[in-house]
């Protein structure tokens, strides 16, 4: 995965942040949605490309509103890209089939006689 790429095929959007903040929140666009096209990227390998598809879909998309610097919440923005693109393009081992040992068995067949056995003793033999 190339990361200087996806940076230059991050697309972005802005809008003025919500909440608090006074004048500088209501006249400023600080806020930063961070849009990458996976279908339509360079930068992704074949089968990087099919991974984030199918775990993310053909549009990763980010927001950042934390600071009250638009550089900043672009920075951010990306970065959080960036982190889902590799999450979601790692390669998930095969999970490998284990059977319960003898001594599982044992104890899980243990403790349901101790459990029966408590229920058992709850019981009012009172007729």
């Amino acid at each position: 995965m190339d990361v200087e790429s996806i940076r230059s095929e991050v697309a972005f959007r802005f809008s003025r942040s919500s909440g608090p903040g006074g004048q500088h929140a209501q006249k400023s666009s600080t806020r930063v949605e961070a849009l990458f096209d996976v279908e339509g990227s360079a930068a992704l390998t074949e089968g990087e490309r099919r991974r984030v598809l199918g775990r993310l879909g053909p549009v990763v998309r980010a927001i950042a509103q934390d600071e009250r610097s638009q550089l900043r919440n672009r920075e951010l923005a990306t970065d959080r890209i960036l982190d889902q693109l590799r999450e979601a393009s790692k390669v998930r081992r095969k999970r490998q089939a284990t059977k319960p040992t003898k001594a599982a068995k044992e104890r899980r067949l243990d403790e349901k006689k101790r459990r029966g056995q408590t229920k058992r003793l709850r019981t009012s033999t009172d007729d």
